[in-house]
C-alpha cells in the first residue's frame, strides 16, 4: 500500500503546485498582485496598485452619477498628469483642495490616452480589494 500512496501523494502535490502557479501568473496579465506596488509612473499598467504623489493642477466638479467621486488632476512630473477619482460615498472628501496643493495617493491605476486614472483610493467595505488612500496636508483620507 505504501508503494502506491506515496507516489500518488507526490503526483497530487505536484499537480496542485502547478495549478496554483498557472492561476497566479495567468489571472490578469496586466495586474500587479495586491501586495506589490509600482511606484515608477512609466512602468504603470492598467490594474497595477500604485503609489505616488503630485501637484494638483485642476480641481474638477464631483462626478455624481452612480457612486459619487471627488475628481482632480495631478501633475506627477512636467507634462505627466492623471485624474484622481476618489469615491466620497466610501471615504471622506478632501476639504478645501486647491491647485498647487500636493497630494499623495495609493490606489489602482487605469490607463487612458490622457495619462490615466487612479481609483480605489478608499477602503473596500467587502474586503476583496486592497484598500487605498489619499494624503493631503498631513491627513489621510481612506
Amino acid at each position: 500500500m505504501k508503494k502506491i500512496v506515496l507516489p500518488l501523494l507526490a503526483i497530487v502535490l505536484a499537480y496542485g503546485i502547478q495549478q496554483y502557479q498557472a492561476t497566479d501568473t495567468n489571472s490578469n496579465a496586466n495586474a500587479t498582485g495586491p501586495t506589490e506596488v509600482v511606484t515608477t509612473h512609466g512602468d504603470w499598467r492598467s490594474g497595477d496598485q500604485v503609489r505616488g504623489s503630485g501637484t494638483v493642477t485642476r480641481v474638477l466638479a464631483d462626478d455624481n452619477e452612480g457612486s459619487r467621486h471627488q475628481r482632480f488632476i495631478v501633475e506627477l512630473s512636467p507634462g505627466r498628469t492623471l485624474l484622481i477619482a476618489h469615491n466620497i460615498d466610501l471615504a471622506p472628501r478632501i476639504p478645501s483642495l486647491r491647485s498647487g496643493d500636493t497630494v499623495s495617493f495609493f490606489g489602482e491605476y487605469e490607463w487612458n490616452d490622457r495619462g490615466g486614472v487612479i481609483h480605489w483610493t478608499h477602503h473596500d467595505p467587502r474586503g476583496s480589494h486592497v484598500g487605498g488612500w489619499l494624503e493631503h496636508k498631513g491627513r489621510r483620507y481612506q
